[in-house]
C-alpha cells in the first residue's frame, strides 16, 4: 500500500445503505474496507455473517470490528514481505480500528451498544420496535469513513512494525483447519481476543469463520447462520474453557504487544485449546 495522506472526507458514505444490503455488520465492514482497498471477497464477506451480533449475536465484540479486522488482515497479507511481517501489520492495524470505533462509542461489544440480548425474543423485539436498531445503521455511516482512515494510515505504516517471529491463536487455528496462507493472515487480528484486547477468544472466532467459510463453499445460496456446525464449535468451546469466553480470563494474561503474544503460543499457551477448536 503506498503511503499518502488519507482524507476522511473522500471515505466510504454509504454505510447504511450497505449494511440493508448485507444485512450483518459484520459482513458489512468486510465489504466497505475491501471495496476501499480494491479487492472484494464475496464468498468470504458471506461467511463472515457468523461474527455478527458480537460472535453469533452473542453480544460480544461488535461484528463491525471483527469485519474490518478480517478485510485488515486481507490487504497486510497482499502487501507485506512474509508471514511475520504480516501478522503483526494486522494485528496492529486492528488496534488502530478498535481504538477509532472505542472513540466514537465509548465500548467494543454489541451489547453494550444495541442494548439487546439476540437470545431473547422479547429483548430482540424492543431492540428492534424501540428503534435502538437504527444507531447501528447510523454507526455504520458515520464510522465507516473513519475505519477506512484507520485501517489506511496503520496498513500505511508497515514498516515500523516487527520484524521478528509473530504468532497468532488465530492463525494458529486457521492453519491446523486447512486454510490457506492468505486466510490463516485475514484472521491474524483476532489474536488475544481481537486486538490483543483481552476479549472474546480471537481463536473461537477464527474456528467458526473457518466453518462458516467451508459452508459458504458448499452452499451458495443459504445464510451461514443456519449453519449448525458454528453452534457446535461454540459448544465444544465452552466445555473446553468451563464456560469462560474471554481471552483474559482464559489465558490469565493481559498482551501488551504481539510479541508478547507470541511468546506466549511458543511456550504452548491454549495449545489444547486450540487443537480442539480445530478438531471440533
Amino acid at each position: 500500500m503506498e503511503s499518502k495522506i488519507y482524507d476522511i472526507k473522500d471515505g466510504p458514505k454509504d454505510g447504511k445503505k450497505v449494511f440493508r444490503k448485507l444485512r450483518t455488520c459484520s459482513r458489512t465492514f468486510f465489504y466497505i474496507l475491501n471495496r476501499e482497498f480494491g479487492h472484494p471477497r464475496e464468498l468470504e464477506e458471506r461467511a463472515a455473517d457468523v461474527l455478527a451480533g458480537g460472535i453469533m449475536q452473542k453480544g460480544h465484540q461488535c461484528g463491525m470490528l471483527w469485519g474490518a479486522s478480517l478485510a485488515i488482515g486481507a490487504e497486510a497479507y497482499r502487501i507485506c514481505k512474509n508471514k511475520n511481517q504480516a501478522i503483526s501489520v494486522a494485528v496492529t492495524a486492528t488496534q488502530d480500528v478498535m481504538r477509532s470505533f472505542s472513540n466514537r462509542e465509548h465500548t467494543i461489544n454489541c451489547s453494550d451498544i444495541t442494548r439487546c440480548d439476540f437470545s431473547s425474543n422479547l429483548s430482540f423485539a424492543k431492540y428492534f420496535f424501540s428503534g435502538r436498531f437504527l444507531h447501528c445503521f447510523e454507526l455504520a455511516e458515520q464510522w465507516a469513513p473513519e475505519a477506512v482512515k484507520a485501517a489506511y494510515d496503520s496498513l500505511s505504516n508497515k514498516e515500523t512494525v516487527s520484524q521478528e517471529e509473530c504468532l497468532s491463536c488465530a492463525t494458529e487455528v486457521a492453519r491446523k483447519m486447512g486454510a490457506s496462507e492468505e486466510e490463516m493472515i485475514m484472521v491474524a487480528g483476532f489474536a488475544g481476543g481481537l486486538g490483543l484486547s483481552g476479549a472474546a477468544c480471537g481463536a473461537l472466532s477464527a474456528a467458526i469463520w473457518m466453518k462458516s467459510l467451508q459452508w459458504c463453499k458448499e452452499e451458495t445460496k443459504k445464510s451461514p447462520l443456519k449453519n449448525s456446525g458454528s453452534k457446535k464449535t461454540l459448544n465444544t468451546f465452552y466445555q473446553t474453557t468451563d464456560s469462560k469466553i474471554l481471552c483474559s480470563d482464559i489465558t490469565g494474561e493481559q498482551f501488551t504487544n504481539i510479541n508478547n503474544h507470541t511468546k506466549f503460543i511458543k511456550k504452548g499457551g491454549c495449545a489444547r485449546l486450540i487443537d480442539t477448536l480445530a478438531e471440533a
